[in-house]
C-alpha cells in the first residue's frame, strides 16, 4: 500500500510513504537489515519490538497468525521509519466490539512500536490511515503500554487531533524504574533502609557460612546454554512453577525464551547475572541493555534459600548499572506494587493505554460511545471509592 499524507512538520520525505504487511518469517535480508537500524535509531527503545525478539514471538506465540507485522518505510526501498504489530480484536474487555490492537503476549512488557526519532507524528499518522483502510479495523486503534509523555504519546496525541479527534488514556500504570546519577553505593544506602541493609548484611553472612557464595556474570563469547538451562529449571522450582506460568511450563514458551536470549546476546543487548553458592544458582536475572535505557526482562531465587533475601542481594549488585555510560535509566517490567523491586528501586515509569478512533462515520460513532461510557464509569468508581484506600492507589 503507497499512502500520500498530509506530511506533519516532523517530517517532510519526497516519495510517497509505503505500508507493508511482512511475514516474520520471510524477511529479506535488506528488511532484516533495516530492522536492526531502526532498532539503533529509535525514538524509544524497546527491546520486545526488535528483531530478535519479536520475529521469534510472532512465529512461537500467534500460531493461528493474528498479527499483521505492519512496516512502514520511505518509498519502496527506502529507511524504515517505524514497525509495529497490529492485531484485530473482535472484544473490547467484555464489550463485542471489534478494533484493532497493538499486538503483546504476556512477557510483551512494554507496547511502544520501533519509530525513527523525527518521524512520530508520520509514523502514526500513516498507521492511522492504514487502519482506516483496512476492512479488518474498526472503531479504534488501542495502543497499550506506552510511556507516559514519551516522544510517541505525545506524538499520538498531535496526530489524533490533526486527525479531529483525541488519544484518550484508557488505563494507567507506574512500575519501578532506576534512574539516578549516584554511585551504585550510595544509591542503595538512599533507598533502603538502614535496618533493612543490615538485615541484609546478616543474611548475606549467615549464606556464607554455607559455602562459598560468589556473582557470576555472563560475557560475550561464553556458552549461552547452560545459563538458559539453569534459569528455565531455577524459575519451573519456584511458584511460576507450581501455577503454570513459567516460561518452561509451555514449550512455545521455552523456544521462545531460548531464541531470544541467543538474539539478544547476538545482538550485543544481553546482561545477565546469578548469584551462587558454590555451583548452585541461588538467583539468577536478566537484562536487556538499549541504550540510552535498560529493562530488566526476568529475574528467579530458589525459594528454599528465601530466608537469605538472594533475589534482593543480587538486585544489590545488579546496581553497579548506574556506573555503566550507556545507560540512563533501567525499567524493571515488573507489576505495578511489586513488593521486592519497588522497595530497592525508588523511581517509578509511567505507562498508559491508549484509543484512537478510526475515522470512519460509524467507527467515530461508536468510539464516541464508548469513551463517554468509560469516562462515566471511571468517575463512579473513583467516586465510589472511599478516600483511604485512593490514598493507598496514589
Amino acid at each position: 500500500m503507497t499512502v500520500h499524507p498530509a506530511f506533519p512538520a516532523d517530517a517532510a520525505p519526497a516519495a510517497p510513504m509505503t505500508v507493508r504487511v511482512v511475514d516474520p518469517l520471510a524477511l529479506s535480508d535488506e528488511l532484516a537489515a533495516a530492522w536492526d537500524r531502526l532498532a539503533a535509531d529509535a525514538s524509544e527503545p524497546n527491546p520486545f519490538a526488535e528483531r530478535w525478539c519479536l520475529q521469534s514471538a510472532l512465529h512461537l506465540l500467534d500460531p493461528e497468525r493474528h498479527a499483521r507485522l505492519v512496516v512502514v518505510r520511505d518509498g519502496s526501498d527506502g529507511p524504515v521509519i517505524g514497525i509495529m504489530p497490529v492485531a484485530p480484536a473482535s472484544h473490547y474487555g467484555r464489550l463485542p466490539l471489534r478494533h484493532a490492537t497493538g499486538w503483546a503476549h504476556p512477557n510483551h512488557f512494554l507496547g511502544l512500536p520501533l519509530v525513527r526519532a523525527g518521524f512520530e507524528t508520520l509514523f502514526w499518522s500513516i498507521l492511522l490511515g492504514w487502519c482506516d483502510a483496512a476492512p479488518w479495523a474498526r472503531t479504534l486503534l488501542h495502543v497499550p503500554r506506552l510511556t507516559e509523555n514519551g516522544p510517541l504519546h505525545r506524538a499520538l496525541v498531535q496526530t489524533a487531533q490533526t486527525r479531529g479527534g483525541e488519544a484518550e488514556v484508557v488505563h494507567r500504570e507506574e512500575r519501578a524504574l532506576l534512574e539516578s546519577t549516584s554511585s551504585p553505593e550510595e544509591y542503595w544506602e538512599s533507598a533502603v533502609r538502614a535496618k533493612k541493609r543490615k538485615e541484609l548484611r546478616r543474611q548475606a553472612n549467615r549464606l556464607a557460612e554455607l559455602g562459598i557464595v560468589h556473582l557470576r556474570r555472563w560475557q560475550p563469547g561464553d556458552a549461552i546454554d547452560p545459563w538458559i538451562d539453569a534459569f528455565l529449571a531455577l524459575e519451573a522450582r519456584g511458584w511460576k512453577g507450581r501455577a503454570g506460568s513459567a516460561l518452561a511450563s509451555h514449550s512455545e514458551t521455552q523456544a521462545w525464551f531460548r531464541a531470544i536470549l541467543a538474539g539478544a546476546a547476538a545482538a550485543g543487548r544481553l546482561d545477565m547475572r546469578a548469584l551462587d553458592l558454590d555451583d548452585r544458582p541461588l538467583a539468577m536475572l536478566i537484562n536487556f541493555l538499549c541504550p540510552p535505557g535498560g529493562f530488566s526482562f526476568k529475574t528467579a531465587f530458589d525459594e528454599d534459600y528465601a530466608r537469605f533475601s538472594p533475589g534482593v542481594l543480587l538486585q544489590q549488585a545488579n546496581l553497579d548499572l548506574l556506573d555503566d555510560t550507556r545507560i540512563n535509566w533501567v525499567d524493571s517490567c515488573a507489576a505495578p506494587g511489586h513488593p521486592m523491586i519497588d522497595s530497592v528501586w525508588r523511581e517509578r515509569r509511567a505507562l498508559i493505554w491508549v484509543n484512537v478512533g478510526l475515522s470512519g462515520p460509524s467507527d467515530r460513532l461508536r468510539f464516541a460511545l464508548l469513551t463517554r461510557a468509560e469516562r462515566f464509569w471511571r468517575r463512579w468508581k473513583r467516586a465510589a471509592t472511599p478516600p483511604s484506600e485512593m490514598e493507598s492507589l496514589t
